[in-house]
């Protein structure tokens, strides 16, 4: 790279779509920036992505189907299983989209790197578990922003959705909330 275009990127940070859609590359450029073997764990990721999104829109699709089917010969009642099960699931799919997007932004922004894999692996995952125990909160209503007895499938497959979507910023907050009710360990070894 001459000086020029040194100096050029400096001035010019690349930034995220749609702002700039060049992902700091000149015109003509398309010629990957990664290695064969980075190439097959991006490609490995980009598979367990899809292979998480659709399970998490179908599987909630089937169970219900199934629920319905054989709802009437359970020895339980379903309806908290269902919601706590489409709160996890939705939760799932808001994660795999956040890590999707962060996949793209990472490939195209040449800042990603196999250290990080475990993140994205385990975001969906952890998103789900997030969510699941929200919708288990709001149920009990420790959290009580709505009535259990109007909390449906629908609702709790989105708030799982967002919950799981943000689950950095939650788990950012939930670490403050922590810290004030419980004191920081920082410092405590």
């Amino acid at each position: 790279m001459n000086s020029d275009s040194n100096n050029k990127t400096q001035e010019n940070p690349v930034g995220f779509s749609p702002a700039d859609l060049s992902d700091g590359r000149e015109k003509g450029n398309w010629e990957t920036r990664y290695p064969e073997e980075a190439r097959k764990i991006i490609i490995k990721e980009f598979f367990y992505l899809i292979l998480i999104f659709i399970s998490s829109i179908l599987l909630p699709l089937f169970v219900l189907i199934w629920l319905k089917l054989y709802e009437n010969t359970l020895p339980f009642n379903a309806d908290n299983i269902k919601k706590f099960f489409f709160g996890g699931t939705g939760g799932c799919f808001g994660g795999c989209v956040f890590s999707a997007k962060w996949l793209i932004h990472s490939v195209a922004k040449d800042t990603w790197n196999v250290d990080r894999w475990l993140w994205r692996v385990l975001t969906p995952i952890q998103s789900a578990g997030l969510a699941f125990i929200t919708i288990l909160l709001v149920n009990s209503q420790i959290l009580s922003f709505v009535k259990p007895n109007e909390l449906g499938i629908q609702y709790c497959y989105a708030l799982g959705f967002l919950v799981g979507y943000f689950s950095d910023n939650a788990i950012g907050k939930m670490t403050e909330v922590a810290q004030v009710f419980f004191g920081s360990s920082m410092g405590k070894r």
